[in-house]
């Protein structure tokens, strides 16, 4: 959209508050902004700001708005179009979904255990960042008060306890070893600690790691006092105290740390003054002078939007934004930009917290500098083929953000059957150029697609891309020589540098899928092994998964083919006979 088309466009654009959205040939969103005065927010796209808004400009084709009865409506609107859409455009915030959580599901004996996704009904703690000690605190939790932690399926219709009680780690609901009100006080111990209340099971630790020691236990000793560790650490020592007022029960403490352009916003949750929850979330970082304030700008509205506000919100520096003003204070957040006392100690550890997670090694930033890329690949999908001599052929789509993988927006594809490694590549990535340009896919566009494979595999998939016309940079890596392959260049990047770590990261996942979905696919055909004697469907299993097709079994020596466990001399005599 050229400078004198978007002026003629926002002349039939009202001067009232509201949400517009940039929007590219196919009708996808680009960029999603809000206004108090519409007409005039629009025209001044015609003279960007910025190089990357002129590049949004340029790219649009179309444009559409929403008029709001308030600035707060719009507030809202657009922090809710940016989380459907992931406008490319826009400072959008990374969903903490794939954050382990803790979870007491709601059966009559609860179980205990940590998920992504938690049950319909369940009580749900959390989200964490620190997997393992997640980890090490349930079971400090089920050895203390013997949750369980098994499946439906293993807890019903048991007449005798399973080894989790033999343990220590299950008081045995299922056969009747604690009593329903009993076990259900434990879970409510649980909860008190998972709440915050560190005590409810620092304390019986402490006790169990003391008598370990008085009877000279010290291994054991060792390791309660190593899980006591984990346990007070959870909850920040014990958590620290918050001050506020008296009908601030619940506050929010943000600190931002922006590193190129990338940013980390660090959140310390706080209720009845005490630390209880901690976490991180990475966004894109705006462009100016004023990032900081930008980033609170973007991240409050976004965050909030499908999430209880806080009774009060301490933050670095003031967003700056007044229609957020104006809706937090309706709300009846309190908002304090602390200088000095106890909560500027508290925004210092939120500062401290997000620039830890900043300073690490941003992988992905030195990838879009190695690769001369415009922006930094935060989304990366990866394609690999797997097949057996041309059958059973499909083909592999696996997504990462933010360098980890994000499994709901895996993908796969079975292909027809053809022994051509390079036909097999091009017809994968033309079905998802195909899906991407006409809608089909609801996932958003990648910013790098990366080929399992050399020169070979990746002038198949960009002559598939080209085909289609769906315009994004494509790498290839091959496996001996760990070699990165673009259009016009190769690079040999040394083995511990971190560009290179990110993209085998992205292969080896995508060729794991292919593989695993191949031979899925491979041990559900019939073959010839099922008119061998002997030779049962586990047994055709293993075969497969150990020679790789039927005419490996038929090539393997006998002596081969009894290395296979569950082969005896006889059916491998059988085997090499029939085949």
């Amino acid at each position: 959209m050229d400078a004198a088309g978007l002026r003629g466009r926002a002349g039939e654009v009202p001067r009232e508050p509201g949400v517009y959205q940039f929007l590219d040939g196919e009708g996808r969103t680009l960029y999603v902004g809000k206004a108090v005065d519409l007409r005039s927010r629009v025209r001044s796209y015609a003279d960007p700001r910025s190089a990357r808004i002129g590049q949004m400009v340029e790219r649009a084709a179309a444009l559409d708005f929403t008029v709001t009865d308030t600035e707060t409506q719009a507030l809202l609107l657009e922090a809710n179009l940016i989380k459907r859409h992931q406008p490319r455009y826009n400072v959008r915030l990374r969903d903490d979904k794939s954050y382990p959580l803790v979870q007491l599901t709601g059966h009559d004996f609860p179980r205990i255990e940590v998920t992504r996704d938690p049950d319909d009904g369940a009580t749900a703690f959390g989200p964490y960042t620190d997997l393992g000690r997640v980890e090490t605190v349930v079971k400090a939790a089920r050895e203390v008060y013997g949750l369980r932690g098994c499946s439906d399926h293993k807890f019903s219709g048991r007449d005798r306890p399973c080894l989790d009680h033999d343990i220590g780690l299950c008081t045995a609901p299922c056969t009747g070893e604690i009593g329903a009100e009993a076990y259900l006080d434990d879970v409510e111990s649980v909860k008190r600690f998972f709440e915050g209340e560190t005590g409810a099971l620092a304390d019986p630790l402490e006790r169990r790691m003391a008598a370990a020691a008085e009877r000279e236990e010290f291994e054991r000793a060792a390791n309660f006092r190593d899980r006591l560790e984990a346990v007070r650490a959870f909850h920040g020592g014990g958590g620290e105290a918050v001050s506020g007022g008296s009908h601030e029960r619940h506050v929010d403490v943000l600190g931002v740390a922006i590193e190129g352009d990338a940013a980390v916003v660090a959140r310390l949750h706080s209720e009845g003054g005490q630390l209880v929850e901690r976490d991180q979330h990475r966004l894109a970082a705006p462009e100016g002078e004023e990032r900081v304030a930008a980033v609170l700008a973007a991240f409050v509205p976004q965050y909030y939007a499908e999430r209880d506000l806080p009774d009060a919100l301490l933050l670095p520096e003031d967003p700056g934004d007044a229609d957020l003003a104006n809706w937090l204070e309706a709300e009846g957040v309190a908002v304090r930009v602390p200088g000095a006392g106890r909560e500027a100690k508290l925004v210092d550890l939120a500062l401290k917290n997000a620039h830890r997670r900043a300073g690490s090694r941003d992988e992905l930033g030195a990838l879009r500098d190695a690769l001369g890329l415009d922006r930094r690949p935060t989304r990366i999908e990866g394609f690999d083929v797997s097949h057996a001599q041309g059958k059973a052929v499909v083909g592999s789509d696996v997504t990462f953000v933010e360098g980890t993988p994000e499994k709901s927006d895996y993908r796969r594809k079975k292909l027809g059957e053809e022994n051509d490694d390079y036909a097999n590549m091009k017809r994968l990535l033309r079905w998802r150029a195909e899906r991407a340009v006409s809608g089909e896919d609801d996932r958003p566009d990648p910013d790098l697609l990366l080929i399992d494979g050399g020169r070979g595999q990746l002038t198949a998939a960009q002559e598939a891309l080209d085909g289609v016309g769906w315009d994004v940079p494509a790498v290839g890596l091959a496996k001996q020589e760990e070699t990165v392959v673009t259009a016009a260049s190769e690079y040999d990047w040394a083995s511990d540098a971190p560009e290179l770590h990110v993209l085998q990261r992205v292969r080896d996942e995508a060729h794991r899928f292919a593989v695993q979905y191949h031979q899925t696919l491979r041990d559900e055909v019939s073959t010839a092994l099922d008119d061998v004697d002997g030779v049962g469907p586990e047994l055709r299993k293993r075969l497969l998964r150990r020679f790789g097709s039927v005419e490996n079994v038929r090539a393997a020596s006998v002596e081969e083919l009894r290395s296979v466990t569950g082969v005896g001399e006889e059916t491998a005599e059988t085997i090499a006979g029939r085949l």
